[in-house]
């Protein structure tokens, strides 16, 4: 005869821990959780007013008249008159955007292309010097701008390149490497390396594999880097003050936006007409405001990728 089966009690998990006097109750997480989140979101307002307010003035004052910012600085237009967008353009706002358009359609693309393959090179090839040449692209971005103006002025002045769109861009490129293979460095690391072995076993090219595999991988940090290129070169003020100065009388005027600011304001002398000025500052704010809020997902997708791969 078989043995009888015994039922099998249930089986028990842990008794449950009773709440001591050092225990962290659910109901005191949860108050933390809300003192947080109420921090963070009163902190995230508040820097919001700070950057949305001095915009929306600024917007607001291309409006009103000078006796009207003279009065008060604060008050609501009375007269919402577009004309002053075209005068500040007339003044020479039109051909300072167009210099600054120039210049950023030669260094931009250039920085991002030399910024790439370096960066590339770097990130998935071994080779002796790799982390020399590597350190050396990261030092390039801890080096003042400041200490280098007077021998870049010479240097630039013995390649007769001094006011002209191309040197600019070439200078902007120089200075805005090291940030992009920094970046680029650490997302490609973060690339999976068995496409690119796949690629290589297809009989792919070293050229081919990178610009047609590893390159289209990378298009968020690219688009991240390219966005923040673009903005700090927009914005650059030092370099072309030193290097976009006419050298003789026949020498066109060939002034960026931020320094055509400067002559538009010192131009006016005592005729002031502060909302041409503030105009053409909204001018040159807008597109830059533009291109972030409309690429603004797809570079924190770029910031975040490396980190959750």
């Amino acid at each position: 005869m078989s043995a009888p089966l015994k039922e099998t009690a249930p089986a028990q998990g842990p008794a449950p821990r009773p709440v001591g006097q050092g225990a962290v109750r659910p109901g005191d997480r949860r108050g933390e959780g809300v003192v947080l989140n109420v921090f963070s979101h009163g902190f995230l307002a508040l820097w919001a007013v700070l950057i949305v307010l001095p915009l929306l003035w600024l917007v607001l004052s291309s409006f009103r008249t000078d006796a009207q910012i003279g009065g008060s600085a604060f008050g609501w237009p009375r007269n919402w008159d577009l004309g002053v967008f075209s005068r500040a353009w007339e003044k020479g706002i039109g051909d300072y955007f167009t210099s600054t358009v120039v210049v950023l359609a030669i260094s931009v693309p250039l920085t991002m292309l030399l910024g790439s393959m370096a960066a590339y090179v770097l990130a998935r090839y071994e080779f002796r010097g790799n982390r020399l040449l590597y350190y050396f692209f990261v030092a390039g971005a801890m080096f003042p701008v400041f200490l280098a103006l007077v021998p870049l002025f010479f240097m630039v002045k013995r390649l007769d390149m001094l006011n002209t769109y191309h040197g600019l861009a070439l200078v902007y490129v120089a200075y805005s490497l090291p940030f992009t293979v920094f970046f680029l460095h650490a997302f490609f690391r973060t690339l999976p390396t068995a496409v690119f072995e796949a690629a290589v076993l297809d009989g792919a090219s070293h050229t081919r594999t990178f610009f047609q595999v590893m390159l289209p991988m990378a298009k968020p940090g690219l688009l991240s880097v390219g966005i923040f290129n673009t903005l700090g070169q927009w914005n650059q003020y030092i370099l072309p003050t030193v290097l976009m100065q006419p050298q003789s009388g026949d020498d066109p005027e060939r002034y960026v936006l931020t320094q055509g600011l400067i002559q538009l304001q010192q131009q006016q002398g005592y005729a002031s007409d502060l909302p041409v000025l503030f105009a053409g500052v909204t001018i040159a704010m807008v597109p830059m405001l533009v291109v972030y809020l409309s690429f603004q997902r797809q570079v924190q997708a770029g910031l975040t990728s490396a980190t959750l791969k």
